[in-house]
């Protein structure tokens, strides 16, 4: 198969599951289901490069498994936390901005939050696709064993990260506190800088097999949303307005990067 026909396939089936949950957040009137089918959507398309492409067994295996767990996890992440408490607040934001300018946010969504998600997932997953069409004959190198140890480094960070801010929300003893301890007390996002992490391992699995350096295109992009528009950038301005003592937290941690805290 070649890569524009892997593509398309790929497409067609993100495209009908975005389609099918379009038609689902019509009635509960929730957009930011699409979230929780985020990551299972990159796995969904790995299982389909795994299954269709033609690439080394082994290479091409390696990427749709550690696609697939990382999409499965995150799915499930953020199910257990959004399924039951209604719409998403940014979403529900931009709901009323919309129909505040007399527009229609049902099809409005369709475009700008279903079909645009589907389609950043191609692109991002660019070096997924193309890695499991490649062809050497040679089993991973050392390429593929640092671009594992990286997605496992930002695997790990994306995880525990969760993890600690899910058991931080779960005490009321904590409202109105910020959580900064654990990972938090290096980064404000480990879960951010952990999915930039294992993207860009993910790219260099699949330098490991040679002329694939051009799909830089998916992680660069991920790392970009992440940093510019739906990640730091728009979360942190809900968090300056709701909680007074967040500006302090950001004078003294780092925003990305994980780095020891700031002295005051």
């Amino acid at each position: 198969m070649t890569l524009v026909g892997l593509l398309l396939t790929n497409l067609a089936v993100v495209a009908g599951a975005m389609l099918l949950l379009w038609l689902i957040s019509i009635p509960v009137r929730n957009a930011s289901i699409v979230d929780i089918f985020w990551g299972p959507a990159f796995a969904i398309v790995a299982l389909v490069g795994w299954f269709l492409g033609d690439g080394d067994h082994d290479r091409r295996t390696l990427l749709a498994a550690l696609t697939a767990a990382w999409g499965f996890r995150l799915g499930m992440y953020l199910a257990l936390r959004n399924l039951g408490h209604g719409e998403d607040a940014r979403y529900a934001r931009w709901r009323k901005r919309v129909e505040d300018a007399g527009g229609n946010f049902t099809w409005h969504s369709l475009v700008m939050v279903f079909a645009m998600q589907g389609l950043l997932v191609i692109i991002v997953a660019l070096p997924v696709q193309a890695g499991q069409l490649a062809v050497t004959g040679n089993p991973p190198g050392v390429l593929a064993f640092i671009g594992t140890l990286l997605w496992l480094t930002g695997f790990l960070f994306e995880a525990i990260g969760d993890w600690q801010l899910r058991r931080f929300k779960a005490d009321p003893g904590n409202r109105g506190r910020l959580l900064d301890t654990g990972l938090w007390r290096y980064t404000r996002h480990p879960n951010y800088f952990g999915n930039a992490c294992l993207w860009w391992g993910l790219w260099l699995v699949a330098c490991d097999a040679p002329g694939l350096w051009w799909t830089a295109i998916g992680p660069a992009l991920m790392t970009f949303l992440l940093l510019k528009v739906s990640g730091v950038t728009l979360l942190e301005k809900s968090l300056v307005a709701s909680n007074p003592k967040y500006a302090e937290y950001q004078r003294r941690t780092s925003s990305f990067i994980p780095w020891p805290p700031r002295s005051m």
